[in-house]
């Protein structure tokens, strides 16, 4: 009996789509809690820790953990990266030096 993950017509890329597959479900969960958005987000749990608490990154607490909607990450990303290239964010001092000792 085929599955639903099953070959069909002889298709050689059936492993490829049930990865694919299998990394999209846990890419498409909505609310992830502080390792799933840590590693989302490509910074350290403490990073994440750290900006919670300065309130600097959309967060709510279920009970006594911190949660995090992906759609709201992908939000303030956008709105971050937007603000980067629009140029409203000041250089770090490190990089304000080096540019001025060119």
């Amino acid at each position: 009996m085929e599955g639903e993950d099953s070959p069909r017509f002889g298709d050689t890329g059936a492993e490829m789509v049930l990865v694919a597959r299998q990394g999209n479900m846990a890419d498409s969960r909505e609310v992830m809690n502080i390792r799933q958005a840590s590693q989302y987000l490509g910074v350290s749990p403490d990073t994440l820790y750290k900006y919670v608490g300065e309130q600097r990154i959309p967060a709510f607490k279920l009970g006594n953990r911190w949660r995090f909607k992906k759609s709201r990450l992908d939000q303030w990303m956008e709105e971050k990266s937007s603000q980067m290239e629009a140029g409203t964010k000041h250089k770090p001092k490190a990089a304000t030096k080096a540019a001025g000792s060119q």
